[in-house]
């Protein structure tokens, strides 16, 4: 794929602000036919950079009022394979995140729960009877802002 111009970019943006926007609409924002518009997310799904759609839930509205960022330490790596623990984990619905990171913890976990003893029964009966879990911490999100990418 060519690089990309400041079309490609201003329409990445609008994308990453409302992805269900449609092609004319988008396209009446960037000065674009609908046509025009739509070659250019094809060709930017085609290479890749638009990987997919999502929809947003409203995690609150659904009765889920706590989020948990848990740190997760593996007690023992090599009696426990790392795709072990991640096949247990990924299982576990409140869980919507598993991330593989680099630093004191192993993994960080997004983990959602009605609230807090909801949580607290996850946690015990879940989390910590995973394979391999040794030392767990927890950090309750209080407010979240979604902030605009790099483009």
């Amino acid at each position: 794929m060519n690089a990309l111009d400041d079309t490609d970019f201003a329409l990445l943006r609008a994308l990453s602000e409302d992805a269900a926007q449609s092609a004319g609409a988008l396209g009446k924002q960037l000065g674009l036919s609908q046509p025009a518009t739509w070659r250019r997310i094809k060709r930017l799904q085609e290479a890749g950079i638009l990987a997919g759609r999502r929809v947003e839930l409203d995690l609150e509205a659904l009765g889920f009022g706590v989020t948990v960022f848990l740190g997760v330490k593996l007690a023992t790596k090599g009696r426990v394979s790392l795709e072990d623990f991640e096949r247990a984990v990924t299982a576990i619905p409140e869980v919507q995140t598993v991330q593989h990171v680099l630093g004191l913890y192993d993994y960080r976990l997004r983990v959602v729960a009605r609230d807090l003893s909801d949580f607290e029964r996850v946690l015990r009966r879940r989390i910590m009877t995973l394979p391999g879990v040794g030392n767990v911490e927890a950090n309750v999100l209080l407010s979240e802002e979604r902030r605009p990418g790099p483009i």
